[in-house]
């Protein structure tokens, strides 16, 4: 047996507003989108915002459905919203913010595992890692170079 150690790197800011200005503008378009999110289940909010190689903002929010499985999240809203719109745009930054409506979210949160693997398709195809700034209602945000800081193993198209 062979142990394998896998580390990863974030840079930690302590607020919104140690982030450079574009980030800055980026994280509140996240945040003015997360409140149009569709959470009356899970009460549960996120807003994502991209920025694309073409200069272009796209947008997203969590959409939920009393059937779950229906609902899509705002990182993956706003990821195909991207591909479906500027199929040949490079994604390079993408921020997130989540707001609990029965507790402030202080906590980075960062995209789920289905996001993760939407996220890791499109950096894999376009060649170039996406920045990924991830943060709470309020409090410290969390900057990962690479969704590959993510999600170490990914899975993709080479192994089918």
């Amino acid at each position: 047996m062979k142990q394998i150690a896998i580390t990863t790197q974030f840079s930690s800011y302590d607020s919104i507003t140690e982030l450079s200005v574009d980030i800055q503008e980026l994280m509140h378009d996240a945040v003015t989108v997360r409140k149009n999110a569709y959470a009356p289940y899970s009460q549960f909010k996120v807003g994502a915002a991209l920025l694309l190689d073409n200069g272009k903002v796209i947008l997203g929010s969590n959409q939920e459905n009393a059937a779950y499985p229906s609902g899509l999240c705002a990182e993956r809203v706003a990821i195909f919203q991207a591909g479906a719109v500027y199929p040949d745009a490079k994604i390079l930054k993408m921020a997130i913010t989540a707001a609990s409506d029965t507790n402030k979210t202080t906590s980075p949160i960062p995209p789920c595992g289905s996001c993760r693997q939407s996220i890791a398709e499109y950096e894999i195809r376009q060649e170039t890692p996406i920045e990924i700034y991830f943060m709470g209602e309020v409090g410290a945000v969390y900057k990962s170079d690479s969704l590959k800081n993510l999600l170490p193993f990914m899975f993709d198209k080479k192994f089918l």
